[in-house]
């Protein structure tokens, strides 16, 4: 069942939205050659604690998770996609970064993602993240009222084959609220003109994933949680959550 948002009720979220934009800024800020994610997660979890928020992600137990999640981002490096959890795995120069994460604020929640690379970036790596992100905002620009969620899927899937990169399938974006999971599931790729009608008060996480490979299977680790690329190339991953307004999509975890 898809819940639709009060003005006030988006602009709460909106305070949570940028509580999670900073929290990703300074995570990024702290990423560099020999640091481990471990630490990164010690930097986000100091964000949350600044701000008063929770984190969203921190315990969360899907139905295919065979444990609780152990932290407040999800830290994935090179052929993860997502779900990495930190460790005490140092960053090495030229690794590819994704970071998702979120926060929980007067009982609104936010997700947001974005991904980097440490050191010396790779062209190909460069390509891929700047894909991710055009893909993103190809995927806002549709998430108008009276467009569809086929009309989001369709405008992220037609970035993300054009460049030749793979979509993981089953995986995409959803909707946000008083949880982070809530309906409508927002595939990354799809039909124009199909799905759910968008109205004022849908709020949305948008999330394009991407392979590098060009393949869209995956695998999962022994952790249970981490997804990875089953051809070892590299992933990318970018996502904001957006409320669909009279006015046009406005970004919520932007600062």
């Amino acid at each position: 069942m898809v819940k639709l948002k009060t003005d006030t009720s988006i602009q709460a979220m909106r305070e949570s939205g940028r509580v999670a934009a900073r929290l990703l800024t300074d995570v990024r800020e702290a990423a560099a050659v020999g640091v481990s994610l471990r630490e990164l997660d010690e930097v986000a979890r100091g964000v949350l604690r600044e701000a008063g928020a929770g984190s969203p992600f921190l315990n969360y137990r899907p139905h295919f998770a065979p444990t609780p999640f152990p932290a407040v981002i999800c830290a994935s490096v090179n052929d993860a996609i997502v779900h990495g959890i930190p460790t005490d795995q140092r960053l090495r120069d030229g690794d590819l970064v994704s970071i998702d994460a979120g926060a929980t604020l007067d009982g609104w929640a936010s997700d947001s993602a974005i991904s980097f690379t440490v050191g010396r970036a790779r062209s190909e790596d460069t390509r891929l993240i700047d894909t991710a992100f055009a893909a993103l905002d190809a995927g806002i620009a549709a998430a108008v009222v009276g467009n569809r969620i086929g009309d989001i899927a369709h405008a992220i899937g037609t970035v993300c084959r054009k460049a030749g990169y793979g979509i993981p399938e089953g995986f995409g974006g959803h909707g946000v609220g008083r949880s982070m999971h809530e309906d409508p599931a927002v595939p990354n790729e799809g039909r124009p003109g199909r799905g759910m009608p968008l109205r004022h008060g849908m709020v949305l996480a948008i999330e394009p994933m991407l392979i590098g490979g060009g393949v869209d299977t995956f695998r999962e680790d022994r952790d249970g949680w981490t997804l990875r690329t089953t051809d070892g190339s590299r992933a990318a991953h970018a996502e904001h959550t957006v409320a669909i307004t009279d006015d046009g999509p406005r970004i919520l975890t932007a600062l």
